[in-house]
């Protein structure tokens, strides 16, 4: 299994192939959950989820927060973006610092 993994529609992620992303085609949000779940027990250290997939998929993401790894990357999709990446992006900062800088 690769250390980097790229989760979501297929025009959104094809790109990551290229890049030796090992890449997964998934938009429903409980088959990117599992699909989050065994990419964690495989050791996978980085996984990028485009946003819709993210959000949808956002209960299994929270399951990882705290750990270490794999640490769970939203990306903007094809279409543009949902603003769920800045979201997390702030909430990590504030988390991190206690105050919201960036905003």
């Amino acid at each position: 299994m690769a250390d980097i993994a790229m989760i979501g529609d297929k025009d959104s992620v094809l790109l990551g192939r290229a890049a030796g992303l090992e890449v997964y085609f998934e938009t429903e949000g409980q088959a990117a959950g599992r699909l989050i779940d065994k990419l964690a027990r495989e050791n996978t250290r980085i996984i990028f989820v485009t946003e819709p997939v993210f959000e949808a998929a956002s209960e299994t993401v929270k399951k990882y927060r705290s750990a270490a790894f794999p640490a769970i990357i939203p990306i903007p999709s094809g279409k543009g973006s949902t603003g769920a990446a800045m979201r997390s992006v702030r909430e990590n900062v504030e988390k991190a610092i206690g105050a919201d800088i960036l905003f």
